[in-house]
């Protein structure tokens, strides 16, 4: 059964006293992959390539559709998920010194240290961490990025080993060799979150054969992220009203157990237009260990 929390949080937008935070589950409407019509690899358009597209080049050619699911609330039982089972779990009471998020220069010398730290901690067995970028999205018309409202996964084994290489450069043969997983910390800016709430699927619900490899084409070199068809077993979560202290790791790639987790923002029908819209950052590690 749904229900709702009342708190209090300041925001850019002000203070927004007695806000009913959403809990429970819920069902939303999520994006899925259409493999393309003819048959050919699929791919999509991606940095300077989306605002300065070649001529006659579509943004991508594979076709997307949107599917009701059922989104289960994990408040209350956090600890019955892990990362490395399920492909998430959940830290809490983590505080944090940088405080603005305006200042990619500052975030790396402040925040990224302390995500470092948080995956030792958290990853069994895991002895070296090596963060290789971020995203901040705020649900802002002007804003670089904003929430995604379609199921992902930010890599596959082929993205991922090619990270290996390009940032580890003659250490990566021997690295490969043992366990190597990729992890995104996910928090929320403004927390509690109560506009775009972050979903995620339970790893082994989503069979391989429902995650399609896609070109991510920049202009000078070719990535590759995976597209998520829709599929009865999938089963979908999230963390109702996130704080600014709680973290979401997702595992996007595991060399040793597979796990890797779709997911995707989503919008919550309890939310109200005048509430605050979601801010956040995800910082994506290789984790060797």
């Amino acid at each position: 059964m749904s229900t709702t929390t009342q708190t209090q949080t300041s925001t850019k937008f002000g203070t927004t006293a007695d806000i009913p935070v959403p809990r429970g589950p819920t069902q939303s409407n999520l994006t899925f992959f259409v493999a393309p019509e003819d048959g050919s690899k699929p791919w999509s358009l991606a940095g300077d390539n989306v605002d300065n597209p070649p001529p006659g080049v579509p943004q991508r050619n594979y076709g997307e559709f949107s599917h009701e699911v059922t989104i289960q609330d994990i408040r209350g039982r956090e600890s019955s998920f892990d990362f490395n089972v399920n492909g998430f779990g959940t830290v809490s009471g983590v505080k944090s010194e940088e405080k603005d998020f305006n200042d990619d220069a500052h975030i790396e010398q402040v925040y990224y240290p302390e995500v470092k730290k948080l995956l030792l901690d958290n990853a069994p067995g895991a002895h070296r961490v090596f963060i290789f970028d971020h995203t901040i999205r705020r649900s802002d018309p002007n804003a670089k990025r904003a929430p995604v409202n379609r199921a992902h996964i930010d890599q596959t084994t082929k993205s991922a080993e090619a990270r290996v290489y390009h940032h580890m450069g003659d250490e990566a043969e021997e690295l490969l060799k043992g366990r190597v997983r990729l992890i995104n910390v996910w928090r929320p800016l403004n927390g509690p979150v109560v506009a775009s709430p972050l979903a995620y699927a339970d790893s082994r619900s989503v069979p391989d054969e429902d995650i399609v490899g896609v070109e991510h084409r920049y202009p000078d070199r070719t990535g590759e992220t995976a597209g998520v068809k829709y599929t009865e077993k999938g089963q979908w979560y999230y963390w109702s009203g996130m704080t600014n202290e709680e973290r979401i790791l997702l595992q996007c790639y595991d060399s040793k157990d597979g796990a890797r987790t779709p997911h995707s923002a989503f919008v919550d029908p309890r939310t109200q237009k005048d509430w605050p819209g979601r801010e956040s950052i995800e910082v994506r590690a290789l984790v060797f260990g």
